[in-house]
């Protein structure tokens, strides 16, 4: 089976484990052998974050990671209330995106998007805003690479008595994550991602009772509803819609690859496959968009160079024939391009990829070191 290697930020590369996983007899997701099946992955999930299962749940919808966005923020705010937004990068603002959508009140809190958000800001915001309910924020901006101080603003919501929604998309399953330690009250992923399964299945983990107040909420959406697809699963063990069943197995499988390999392993195997990105892309000159002490260790943003003999999409090619990914960056206001430390590789991956990205240079008749 052919091995691609994926810089891209999702889905990741996978092990051929879970690529076969799928290859299953064909069962319909009504019967209790998939039934147990999604019990074991429903709370499997919540125990990755170590969340207690009496405390928290796992539920499971079928989509990408935008899919619990919609969820969280259409299903989880109470009438004549408002969420706060902490805005700093792409995909906090594509949370912002879908309250408007919904006409939701809201604040849209915008930093500066290679910057984490000001604590000061956050904590003046919510003091003057007593009818905010939701606090919304991005764990780690996949756009930039950057970490938010998420245990922080967990700390601040709660302190004036609102609920906690964090994007963990981009690091659950890979950045060690303590639901009560980190002040997280609802985290969402997919499958593809951290956990190096396949596309097409995603989860909100929330705390139980928060999801049952949130029955008497104002119903915005049929299919995106958390409580209906929650308390479906909790009287008859099974998704409210149609599972994409393959996607189960090998979400199944890629868990039970997750706990062999262990967490602290596996985030230090990120760990270093990240510092063998920074360090390639530091010898042929490359410069990062994000000082390092505000990086997650997971995405590299790098700076298009000046060179007039640059063209992204050159480069992209070369090394995608040669079974590389790499993708375009996310900041409005710069070129950039992004390598992540996600899915089934390695250093020894990262070392053959820079020798191909070097060719890439080469071959583009772009002076190695970069210019800029």
């Amino acid at each position: 089976m052919k091995r691609n290697i994926l810089l891209n930020p999702g889905p990741a590369t996978t092990t051929d484990s879970v690529k076969l996983a799928q290859v299953v007899p064909d069962i319909c997701p009504r019967e209790e052998e998939f039934v147990t099946i999604m019990k074991q992955i429903k709370e499997d999930l919540v125990r990755i974050v170590h969340g207690a299962l009496q405390t928290y749940t796992a539920v499971l919808f079928c989509g990408s990671g935008t899919i619990c966005m919609d969820v969280c923020i259409n299903s989880l705010l109470p009438e004549n209330k408002k969420i706060l937004i902490i805005n700093n990068g792409a995909y906090s603002a594509r949370a912002a995106e879908i309250c408007e959508y919904y006409g939701l009140p809201h604040i849209n809190l915008c930093f500066p998007e290679n910057q984490p958000p000001n604590l000061e800001q956050i904590e003046k915001i919510l003091q003057e805003n007593s009818d905010i309910a939701l606090v919304y924020a991005t764990h780690n901006e996949t756009g930039t690479g950057i970490l938010n101080p998420i245990r922080n603003i967990g700390a601040l919501a709660h302190q004036y008595n609102a609920v906690f929604i964090v994007d963990t998309t981009s690091t659950y399953a890979m950045l060690p994550i303590h639901m009560e330690d980190d002040n997280i009250d609802f985290c969402m992923a997919s499958a593809q991602k951290g956990l190096m399964a396949m596309t097409g299945l995603s989860f909100v983990i929330g705390k139980i009772d928060e999801i049952q107040k949130s029955a008497s909420y104002p119903k915005r959406s049929y299919y995106c509803n958390l409580y209906m697809q929650y308390d479906y699963f909790e009287k008859t063990g099974q998704m409210h819609f149609t599972p994409p069943v393959q996607t189960v197995y090998a979400t199944h499988q890629a868990i039970a690859e997750y706990f062999q390999e262990g967490e602290h392993e596996k985030w230090l195997r990120h760990k270093r496959v990240f510092d063998a990105i920074q360090n390639g892309l530091e010898q042929l000159g490359f410069r990062s968009v994000i000082k390092p002490e505000w990086q997650a260790g997971l995405v590299a943003c790098v700076k298009y160079p000046s060179n007039t003999n640059w063209n992204f999409e050159k480069i992209h090619d070369y090394c995608y024939e040669r079974g590389f990914t790499i993708y375009p960056g996310k900041i409005s206001n710069q070129d950039t391009f992004r390598l992540c430390a996600l899915g089934a590789i390695d250093t020894k991956d990262i070392e053959e990829f820079m020798k191909v990205l070097r060719d890439a240079l080469i071959e583009n008749h772009i002076s190695i070191p970069v210019l800029y």
